[in-house]
């Protein structure tokens, strides 16, 4: 009976919470589009720097190796300084383009077999694919990304100059039409995941903190109610909402740009679900003990920010030096946008992000675990 009682708790607090979320349609705006708004600003921001980094891929095969007289290889091993590393993730060959006005631009070409390739174009780590077919140069690029055609028009430009101007009457273009390549492709999982973490930690942390502000929550002492119950109510208010909001995202995509979800459903959903938990816990750990909203709110913008500027949201996190990129992928955004991403664009399936799953999972664990335990009323 008591088993009963308590279900029948958690189910009225849950429906209870619910009613005063839908109550509100600020908190979509503030929540969700705000955050959004400055994130895509920030974006812009990061693409007005004077000196730029664009890598580019080569294609390689065993079967057709780079021919000597190609303008490629020309290219490559007479105006590029080479790169003596024995790293083979590393690029092999650098190029600059020195300009003191609109800054220089530095390229890094890989050489990778081709489905390497289209998984780096993907993932928004490389822009464009060279490779050289009958002894004509080709161009591979999303045509409307413009960094990409960018590229595109230097390295033609610089290709086609001196003793090899005559490669470029017999370049061609291959606009690519490969779903997964476009930047929309890159964007709405990213939109999916950030609108994941601002629902959940503004919703839960800023939520519970203004309560206890505001006196409400030591009201709540002198009921039978467990704090656990409490919690969780707000987590599955939380988890209806961000699946709600993401189901829109992705029918909207799917219906306005053509978009196709190349992996396992099934393996998006538990990794979706997962990220829910680990956001969910650090929220419930954040809000756990503090009652002032200032030093809610800043410690809400301590954990979103970096995560949102740096986890690849609006652009690929391979912008950043190399020394960070190990630290930004340890990131739970950044996992948890790198795998939905993976699903949508590249195929992949439970076995590709059962780690993700399991470690985003655990992390929110961790943390609920440990907020439980330091929660506190007033």
């Amino acid at each position: 009976m008591n088993k009963i009682l308590r279900l029948n708790q958690l189910w009225y607090l849950t429906l209870a919470h619910f009613r005063e979320l839908i109550r509100e349609p600020g908190v979509i705006f503030w929540g969700i589009v705000f955050p959004i708004l400055i994130s895509l600003g920030l974006g812009l921001a990061f693409t007005k720097k004077a000196d730029v980094q664009r890598k580019v891929a080569v294609i390689k095969s065993a079967e057709v190796p780079l021919a000597e007289s190609s303008a490629i290889f020309n290219f490559l091993n007479n105006k590029c300084e080479r790169n003596l590393s024995t790293d083979e993730s590393d690029f092999k060959w650098r190029y600059e383009i020195k300009d003191d006005k609109l800054g220089n631009s530095t390229f890094l070409f890989y050489e990778l077999e081709w489905n390497e390739a289209m998984v780096l174009l993907k993932r928004g780590t490389v822009s464009l694919i060279l490779c050289s077919n009958n002894g004509n140069t080709e161009y591979h690029f999303d045509p409307v990304n413009s960094d990409a055609e960018l590229s595109y028009i230097n390295l033609s430009d610089i290709i086609g100059s001196g003793e090899i101007r005559a490669v470029r009457n017999t370049a061609e273009i291959k606009p690519l039409t490969v779903p997964g390549t476009r930047y929309i492709d890159f964007l709405v999982p990213g939109l999916i995941t950030m609108g994941v973490m601002m629902s959940t930690m503004w919703g839960i942390s800023y939520g519970i903190i203004e309560k206890r502000s505001k006196k409400l929550l030591r009201r709540l002492v002198a009921t039978p109610m467990k704090k656990s119950h409490y919690l969780i109510a707000q987590i599955t208010v939380r988890f209806t909402m961000n699946f709600i909001e993401a189901l829109a995202i992705v029918i909207f995509a799917l219906l306005a740009f053509n978009m196709t979800i190349q992996g396992s459903i099934p393996a998006m959903i538990i990794l979706f679900l997962a990220g829910n938990i680990a956001f969910a816990g650090i929220a419930v750990f954040v809000s756990s003990h503090t009652s002032n909203t200032e030093v809610g709110n800043g410690l809400i913008n301590a954990i979103v920010m970096p995560m949102m500027v740096l986890s690849g949201i609006f652009f690929s996190y391979s912008n950043f030096p190399e020394w960070s990129i190990p630290v930004i992928q340890k990131f739970p955004l950044t996992m948890l946008t790198d795998g939905i991403r993976s699903i949508f664009n590249e195929g992949a399936g439970f076995a590709e992000t059962a780690i993700p799953s399991v470690i985003l999972t655990v992390t929110g664990i961790i943390f609920f675990a440990t907020g439980l335990k330091i929660f506190k009323w007033h």
